[in-house]
């Protein structure tokens, strides 16, 4: 089932790829057996299909927690470009997914941060853009809260001495 993965994600069986991608999501939760193929799932990136670049975005987050190769580091300016992708859905399902990204992957939460503070919103209906902005909000809170509960007690700087 793994030859032509890209393609089968891809297909014109939207069913089936949707199916494909939950599989893969799901199972890349528990185990890496995905993540020799997270290059053909990086390639779906920019895909001209949103339905497309919705899974690979999830795809690539679950993955990102066996990325022990950093092969994020190569795609992460492609991934965080999705923040105010072309289709609202998918700049909301991009913004979801880089919680999990920040989460298996410390080292970008200040870039993803960074990239959710400034992400330019205007070319959006009024409708989608309060829910983009929650998305946001939440994504934020979580990154923030992260960080929080790694950093130890003795390197807080909030605390009066």
């Amino acid at each position: 089932m793994k030859e032509n993965i890209a393609a089968k994600l891809s297909g014109k069986d939207d069913k089936y790829a949707c199916a494909l991608a939950d599989k893969i999501i799901s199972e890349s939760q528990e185990t890496d057996k995905w993540y020799e193929y997270f290059d053909e799932f990086a390639s779906l990136l920019n895909h001209p299909k949103s339905f497309v670049r919705n899974r690979a975005l999830y795809i690539l987050a679950a993955n990102a927690q066996w990325d022990d190769k950093n092969r994020f580091d190569l795609i992460i300016s492609d991934f965080l470009a999705h923040i105010t992708d072309e289709k609202p859905i998918t700049a909301r399902q991009c913004i979801k997914a880089l919680a999990q990204v920040g989460l298996a992957k410390p080292q970008y939460i200040p870039v993803i941060l960074s990239h959710l503070r400034s992400a330019d919103l205007s070319k959006y209906k009024e409708s989608m853009r309060p829910l983009i902005e929650k998305d946001i909000a939440e994504t934020e809170k979580i990154l923030n809260d992260s960080k929080t509960a790694v950093e130890p007690s003795y390197c807080r700087k909030d605390i009066d001495i």
